[in-house]
């Protein structure tokens, strides 16, 4: 298992991103800096998209390319084009630029786009999911990508379960999991999205332990969360609040998934994620505190 980091972990986020993000440059410095071995892409554009300038970004940091997050609006049937050439040229620039074997396409839900599940997000119930004839949009649209991404590239998709999207809580992975082919789409088990949503990480990490190709370290903060759910909080304003807090100071039990990682021999990366607005919280020494967590845990 090797350890990389994010840029959302410095504020470059995918929604509600108003504010300059942090030169492209300086993040990679600060993640090289903190330990950390690769990095995911980012928000399309934020890093190079030349495949050989990015590789010269990487290599001066001795940093691999893991992976690349890719929101499409899966239960539009019509964003399915769109969402499978975003896709296809993120792995395109994966492939090119990172010599990584093991880097994919972590694809998700749009997110904080629908604002019900925006506003609902950590308390979602039945009757704000999908109906039985929206399913199928879903999961045709998650084969179709990911099968378009393996026919360019030869790279695999892992799903990203997200808060404030339509795959959230434990029985909306579930029946993502089951409508799609497990040769086509794997899991990226968020631990702190798994959290805020209603899940265990560890329950989810034993039961789709074949499917996780991907793993997200990502704590939740109790009190915010509590304090989300009573307020009746929307999702960003729980972000901004300070949700995913630094590791080991929330309610995630990364010691038990440690150890569960390694009964099933995962060999794949643990992508560290701090989800923080623009300009806020400490991107520098988090990561740093977050790397040292993780080594007194012994990776």
């Amino acid at each position: 298992m090797r350890i990389a980091n994010a840029p959302c972990s410095w504020g470059v986020l995918e929604f509600d991103s108003n504010l300059p993000a942090p030169a492209p440059g300086a993040v990679l410095d600060e993640m090289g800096a903190t330990g950390y071995d690769g990095t995911e892409l980012g928000d399309w554009g934020f890093l190079p998209t030349d495949p050989e300038a990015l590789r010269r970004e990487l290599y001066a940091r001795r940093l691999s390319l893991v992976g690349a997050f890719v929101p499409v609006a899966l239960s539009d049937a019509s964003a399915h084009d769109g969402g499978e050439a975003s896709a296809v040229q993120a792995a395109r620039l994966l492939r090119d630029a990172s010599g990584e074997a093991s880097a994919l396409i972590v694809l998700s839900d749009t997110t904080a786009a629908v604002p019900a599940r925006t506003a609902h997000a950590g308390r979602i119930t039945t009757a704000d999911g999908l109906g039985p004839n929206q399913w199928p949009v879903v999961g045709a649209g998650a084969e179709r990508i990911a099968r378009a991404v393996r026919e360019a590239t030869g790279l695999r998709t892992a799903f990203h379960h997200h808060c404030a999207t339509y795959v959230e809580t434990p029985e909306e992975i579930a029946t993502l999991m089951r409508i799609t082919s497990p040769e086509l789409v794997g899991l990226c088990l968020d631990t702190g999205h798994a959290t805020y949503g209603g899940g265990d990480p560890v329950a989810l990490l034993r039961a789709y332990s074949s499917r996780v190709w991907h793993v997200h370290f990502k704590d939740c903060s109790t009190t915010v969360a509590n304090d989300a759910r009573r307020g009746e909080w929307d999702y960003v304003a729980a972000v901004r609040h300070g949700l995913f807090c630094e590791l080991g100071r929330g309610a995630v039990d990364f010691d038990a998934l440690i150890r569960e990682l390694r009964t099933m021999a995962y060999d794949g990366w643990i992508v560290v994620e701090q989800d923080v607005l623009p300009s806020m919280g400490t991107p520098f020494a988090s990561a740093h505190r977050n790397r040292e967590f993780l080594a007194t845990l012994g990776i």
